[in-house]
């Protein structure tokens, strides 16, 4: 038999699920890490159609748009500009696979609060840019601050919340994401009246990081990751508080059995993870980041304002209309945090996929008539889900492996996509939304048919919804699951 361990059939843990002033606390502090990734893609995309940032940096493009006889869908084109933007993606690939070694050693918290410090710096780099090279490097700096805390704040939010609520207080990554992108909207609105508009939107992205790192502070560590580290004392007394009850122990015995056993495995996680049992998670924790950016959702994201610019909105009016599209965002994860441990995530996941569908090509359609459009099924569905299903469906001996996995994928899907969706734009023009339609269909395709439920499952007992299921039981029957 391949590992050993617990049985895939043994019983569910009976954990106290309530909802405690120390969780909601730490829940909303961890969660806060989503500022600065949600401040970054609202802000990069307003910059960059800043006249003084673009004469500073990017003199090409104001030249390509004052050709009357240029194509309105190509004003944008440029592999520099585009760098400034996927630059930071690539960095933050780089950083959530060292993270996962970090996140092991140093702690969630820690995690956190050490990516918080790097885009601190990063943000002030930047702000002050004098030349490309000093833009790129902090670009390169806030990509590992955000691939280290996108790695470790899910996690601390799946290990930390309660099994029947987790699937809401990890909603909340996504909930402060958008308003970080909701909050870059209007400074960039306000901003760029002024001549260096640009700088102050790049150099107040040193707020998010401030508050991420200071909050990090006044926080426990999750149970899961204090026994890790041997911290039993410590782990007892964060399960004190986060369970609001003296009866831990069960729970604790538990954490510690998963780790002797994860410790005593000699074999390393990026191996482990490959064998054949552990395949249902690989595939999906490959499969749900890659399909969510094919949505195109953070092209959208990235490139809304010279979007509109393209397709004839002012200025101010392209900025506007980028707050409207993160507004709609946030009502859209306040929704989703209301019904995903009731609903479920497979059929939220459906649901929003037929929605983004229909969406996607109403945009071609509209784009094609010079107007703008978008819809909200990304919001409550494919959006925060990112977050929660690869953060909850690995064992702990390799749930650090498997979320860094996740966060890769994610970034060099985001740096491919926002590397070349300028160009694509340029040459299919509207076709590029159809692009991304197709990818829809696949999407629902693959979750109809191959995601599991795991809603209100305890994160070391979600291994037995693998034998259950009717084509992802061939790989795990006959094997012990730990």
């Amino acid at each position: 038999m391949a590992g050993g361990g617990l049985k895939a059939d043994a019983p569910e843990m009976d954990v106290e699920s309530k909802i405690t002033l120390s969780v909601v606390i730490t829940c909303i502090v961890a969660a806060s890490s989503g500022l600065i990734f949600g401040y970054d893609l609202g802000i990069s995309g307003g910059v960059t159609t800043m006249m003084p940032f673009l004469e500073k940096f990017f003199p090409e493009v104001l030249e390509k748009a004052a050709k009357a006889e240029s194509n309105t869908y190509c004003v944008y084109d440029s592999q520099m500009l585009t760098l400034f933007t996927s630059s930071l993606y690539l960095a933050g690939l780089v950083a959530s696979l060292i993270a996962s070694r970090i996140t092991s050693t140093l702690g969630r918290r820690n995690t956190i609060m050490l990516g918080g410090i790097i885009f601190l710096v990063g943000s002030a780099i930047t702000g002050g840019a004098q030349n490309i090279t000093m833009l790129i490097i902090g670009r390169i700096l806030l990509g590992f601050g955000i691939g280290f805390t996108n790695q470790a704040s899910p996690l601390y939010l799946s290990e930390i919340a309660p099994p029947k609520w987790r699937g809401a207080l990890g909603t909340g990554f996504n909930f402060f994401m958008q308003v970080g992108v909701v909050a870059a909207g209007f400074i960039n609105f306000v901003a760029a009246k002024h001549p260096w508009g640009w700088r102050i939107s790049l150099g107040l992205a040193v707020v998010p990081a401030a508050l991420i790192t200071i909050g990090a502070l006044i926080i426990y560590d999750t149970p899961n990751s204090l026994v890790e580290r041997g911290k039993i004392d410590e782990a007892r007394k964060a399960l004190h508080e986060i369970r609001g009850s003296d009866n831990v122990e069960p729970e604790l015995e538990e954490l510690v059995k998963q780790s002797q056993y994860a410790k005593s495995l000699k074999q390393e996680p990026f191996l482990t993870i490959l064998e054949r049992q552990y395949r249902p998670h690989l595939v999906i924790a490959v499969a749900i980041p890659l399909f969510q950016q094919l949505t195109g959702i953070n092209m959208v994201a990235f490139y809304a304002p010279n979007l509109f610019v393209s397709i004839g909105f002012g200025h101010e009016a392209a900025l506007l209309g980028n707050i409207i599209l993160g507004l709609v965002n946030i009502v859209s994860v306040i929704v989703f945090s209301t019904i995903v441990d009731r609903v479920g995530r497979r059929v939220l996941f459906i649901i929003g996929g037929i929605q983004m569908l229909i969406s996607q090509i109403a945009v071609a359609i509209v784009m094609a008539t010079a107007t703008g459009v978008h819809g909200t099924g990304f919001g409550w569905s494919w959006g925060p889900l990112l977050w929660i299903i690869p953060s909850e469906i690995f064992p702990l001996k390799i749930r650090t492996t498997g979320q860094s996995i996740a966060i890769s994928v994610q970034f060099i899907t985001i740096f491919v996509l926002s590397q070349t969706f300028l160009t694509m734009l340029c040459h299919l023009k509207y076709g590029a939304f159809l692009f991304h339609s197709a990818w829809i269909v696949v999407m629902t395709l693959f979750i109809i048919l191959l995601l599991p439920e795991t809603k209100g499952l305890h994160l070391d007992s979600i291994y037995d919804i693998w034998c259950k299921h009717w084509y992802w039981r061939y790989y795990v029957k006959g094997t012990l699951i730990p």
